[in-house]
């Protein structure tokens, strides 16, 4: 019995010790093909290669060790068994849905996603957790924050996952502007149909492609993909809503361009007038 544990003891050193040296010896490689590798992509792909070859080498060479302890065996199972229970649950499941996201990829690297109330451009993703580029927040109409949030891999079995990107890399935006009801409502209209076109010929012969391709693995469809305006009612005046496609990324761009061409048009148009919010008083 008291040689068994020693050898339990002595197996258990080799194998922290085989762990740490591969593990060390896989950073320096990274290391030096970070200095030799100039292409940002080409480097990402090869580290998650050797991560994942590194990973399943370290996995297979412990299993086969264990496996030929003989009479240690059914201790180590015992060991590993309570282990799984007591602390490497979280562990599991993120290795679980690690290989779901490769399986079944529900988003790649690139790709902008919300989850668990974090939206951001997802730029790296491993054994057990991905990250993302923080985007909104504080910061208006989506853009970065500079902040990388670190995300864990089980979390897309718990909580409801957004993909901007999956499919088709387009999605519909929309900018409302109100005029006094005092204004001639028509002739905005007409000049904000005009604008919002203007600014959607680009994306929609590449969103029509796109969503194509998209059809083939997805149930959807659009039965008009024309930029629309749209009029309704509120307090204050007529409120005219344009609706158009855009990329998800260029979404501020597109609402500044819109906007200027917006205020440049207006202004040279006496029978229109942007509404707010007023008191009026009588006496």
């Amino acid at each position: 019995m008291l040689e068994a544990n020693r050898q339990l003891i002595l197996d258990l050193i080799w194998s922290v010790l085989f762990v740490a040296a591969v593990y060390g010896a896989k950073g320096g490689l990274l290391r030096l093909m970070h200095s030799k590798i100039a292409n940002t992509t080409t480097f990402y792909r090869a580290k998650r290669i050797i991560n994942a070859v590194t990973f399943f080498a370290v996995a297979l060479v412990l299993l086969i060790k264990w496996l030929n302890m003989g009479g240690s065996l059914l201790t180590f199972l015992g060991l590993f068994s309570a282990g799984v229970a007591l602390a490497l649950k979280d562990i599991l499941l993120n290795l679980v849905a690690w290989i779901y996201i490769l399986v079944k990829q529900p988003f790649s690297v690139g790709d902008r996603i919300e989850i668990s109330g974090i939206k951001g451009d997802v730029i790296d993703q491993n054994i057990f957790k991905f990250r993302v580029v923080e985007i909104g927040n504080w910061v208006q109409a989506e853009q970065s924050t500079g902040r990388i949030i670190h995300i864990p891999n089980y979390k897309i079995f718990t909580d409801p996952l957004a993909n901007y990107s999956l499919g088709f890399e387009y999605i519909w935006d929309e900018i409302a502007v109100t005029v006094t009801f005092e204004s001639d409502w028509k002739k905005a209209k007409r000049l904000l149909t005009t604008i919002v076109e203007a600014h959607s010929e680009d994306v929609s012969e590449a969103f029509q492609k796109a969503l194509r391709e998209t059809s083939r693995k997805y149930m959807i469809y659009y039965h008009n993909l024309s930029p629309i305006v749209y009029t309704d009612v509120i307090d204050i005046g007529v409120r005219l809503t344009m609706r158009f496609l855009c990329s998800p990324k260029e979404r501020r761009n597109k609402n500044e361009e819109i906007w200027e061409n917006v205020l440049e048009t207006f202004s040279k148009e006496s029978d229109l007038d942007f509404a707010y919010p007023t008191i009026r008083r009588v006496e």
